[in-house]
């Protein structure tokens, strides 16, 4: 990977927005985004299953057990290292493991967005990005963010470099992403 590449890794709770930034950073910066969840729907979808979260996590352990810890991050890694892009973004870390090879770039750093728990919920139920999501109770979703493939988001954030809250507005939401931007550059030069 060249070292003038800036990688944005982001770790994030449960519908707390991290797709939105992701989108956000293509329509300004021309930022390509780069999802763990990808991988896992483009095998669900080749072998005729349904991509709801539980098989997602079902096969991500699957992969991971027969394949080591670190295989999702091996192919993350590839993919941002083969991107021309100056700014790639990586979408949907959730454990140590998932950074191991992007953190030996000088240029990664990593970003924890998050929210109130009730307003990602409200967003799940609302997006419907996965077929179970649409009629999610509340609680379903507080046991989803204890699921095996979630439980470490919390703790990987307190490591972040950076955080962002996203209670209120898109427009505030962008804000944070363009100071922490801004910061990263003026960081660079110096």
């Amino acid at each position: 990977m060249p070292t003038n590449k800036m990688i944005l890794g982001f770790v994030g709770d449960l519908a707390s927005g991290k797709g939105t930034i992701c989108r956000y950073l293509l329509e300004k910066y021309g930022t390509h985004s780069y999802r763990f969840s990808t991988m896992l729907r483009d095998v669900l979808k080749r072998v005729y299953l349904e991509n709801t979260r539980d098989n997602m996590q079902r096969l991500s352990t699957v992969m991971r057990e027969n394949f080591g810890q670190d295989i999702m991050s091996k192919v993350i890694a590839e993919d941002v290292k083969n991107d021309p892009n100056e700014i790639v973004a990586v979408e949907g870390i959730r454990r140590p493991t998932d950074i191991t090879y992007l953190e030996k770039n000088p240029g990664f750093h990593l970003i924890y967005i998050t929210g109130d728990s009730k307003l990602r919920w409200q967003r799940l139920v609302e997006r419907k990005e996965n077929p179970d999501d649409a009629k999610k109770t509340y609680e379903q979703f507080l046991k989803d963010e204890q699921a095996e493939a979630d439980r470490l988001i919390k703790s990987l954030g307190a490591k972040a470099e950076f955080k962002i809250t996203n209670n209120g507005t898109f427009d505030e939401f962008y804000r944070q992403m363009d100071e922490i931007l801004k910061g990263i550059r003026h960081a660079s030069k110096n």
